[in-house]
């Protein structure tokens, strides 16, 4: 490969890197695409459980809503590519997708191999060349991106798209690798943590309501200082360590490594405190002479029972008509404000994204391109920006690749003798 000169390279054949890679190709550009995996999209093949939610069905401005830090960054490239925008690609290159509960967009096919193949007929239409090897070094000089360095020799070339990914799922090529990359070339990189991933308790309950599913609950995480920093609706599942699902995993967006946190779920939020006092009145009525552990089998999940009543500090051979007003007033507050203290996140390894990343103060917001190496462009989730799981992850790698990709192929033809 000595010698040989490309006028756009993308280092990284996930999401982020096909997307630029297409962009570049179809705006006139010859385009060469670094990959070290023995297939592109390799981690796109497991993202929805093997499904791809490929983006979410809203506005641009609701997109942005979803993503807890640097969401200002991303207007310009949400504007110019927009989940509509999106689904409308996917559409027109042979992947029918499909709208779900929450605006989550998925191909009818139920198969993350319909994305994956409709990003790869697009590198095809452009003549992209796939190269397989491991990107090593960003070669520079006077400030300018000349080359890249891989594992199989060096390519000459004047514009670079860094779309490597972040630290999540290692195994998928998502290594980090590429933060060392932007490093040695002196941009700043924001200390990365695993994002949209479960959390572990600091204690056993959930352990002992392994399995149990809470399909409509509302949770509250607050921080040391009883400020609370997330709130949300939906699904939950405790696990041998703590908490998963939907809402858990958006939770895991905010906070930093090392900070305490308290997650109280609401069990009964179709209910206000004096409705559910009713309910609970009704039910011991109903089971006056019956336990107290009985007395809340229609209330409760069957694993859940034991547990509450432990909480509330209520013996579980009373009766239930032996409940007194204060203990009843401890397991309506616990019904509306389970607690779970959190000591921590999962390991990265186990993360859906990687919160931060590349500074996104050296980049710029409409093109890509890196403030600090003419040439060098940076797209997806090297990036120091993450959203919330809905398919708005997924979307920020289309608009942020499209836009580098784009901005890198113009340039090339701005500066062609």
């Amino acid at each position: 490969m000595n010698g040989l000169r490309h006028k756009v390279v993308v280092l990284g054949g996930g999401a982020a890197g096909m997307m630029a890679a297409g962009a570049a190709a179809e705006a006139g550009a010859k385009v060469i695409l670094v990959e070290q995996n023995d297939r592109l999209g390799k981690k796109l093949a497991i993202t929805g459980k093997g499904r791809c939610n490929v983006t979410n069905c809203c506005s641009a401005e609701e997109v942005l809503k979803n993503i807890p830090r640097n969401a200002r960054f991303l207007y310009s490239a949400l504007d110019a590519f927009s989940p509509e925008q999106a689904m409308a690609f996917f559409e027109a290159h042979g992947c029918p997708l499909k709208v779900e509960r929450g605006n989550r967009v998925f191909p009818i096919s139920d198969k993350s191999a319909s994305v994956i193949g409709a990003l790869e007929q697009y590198l095809r239409s452009g003549g992209v060349e796939v190269f397989r090897g491991k990107a090593i070094k960003l070669l520079t000089q006077e400030g300018t991106v000349c080359g890249v360095e891989t594992s199989r020799g060096t390519i000459s070339a004047s514009r670079v798209i860094l779309a490597t990914g972040g630290r999540s799922y290692p195994l998928t090529g998502s290594d980090g690798s590429g933060y060392g990359l932007a490093q040695e070339v002196g941009h700043t990189i924001v200390p990365t943590w695993g994002s949209l991933v479960p959390l572990e308790e600091d204690g056993d309950y959930c352990a002992r309501l392994q399995g149990l599913s809470l399909r409509n609950c509302a949770i509250k995480v607050k921080n040391q200082a009883g400020k609370t920093i997330y709130q949300d609706f939906g699904e939950l599942l405790f696990t041998h360590f703590g908490l998963s699902g939907p809402v858990i995993l958006s939770a895991s967006a905010h906070g930093k490594p090392g900070d305490l946190h308290t997650v109280f779920i609401d069990l009964k939020p179709a209910l206000d405190e004096q409705k559910l006092d009713l309910r609970i009145l009704r039910d011991f009525e109903q089971y006056q002479n019956r336990t107290i552990e009985h007395a809340l089998q229609d209330l409760y999940p069957r694993l859940l029972i034991p547990v509450m009543v432990e909480r509330a500090g209520i013996p579980p051979e009373t009766r239930a008509n032996s409940v007194t007003r204060a203990q009843r007033r401890r397991l309506l507050e616990l019904t509306k404000a389970f607690p779970v203290k959190i000591r921590g996140r999962r390991p990265v390894e186990e993360a859906i994204i990687t919160a931060g990343g590349v500074s996104v103060r050296e980049v710029n917001p409409k093109t890509m391109e890196s403030k600090l190496v003419h040439g060098l462009y940076l797209a997806g989730e090297i990036l120091d920006v993450d959203g919330y799981t809905g398919g708005f992850n997924l979307q920020i790698a289309w608009a942020t690749g499209r836009a580098a990709g784009l901005a890198a192929a113009r340039k090339e033809e701005e500066e062609r003798p």
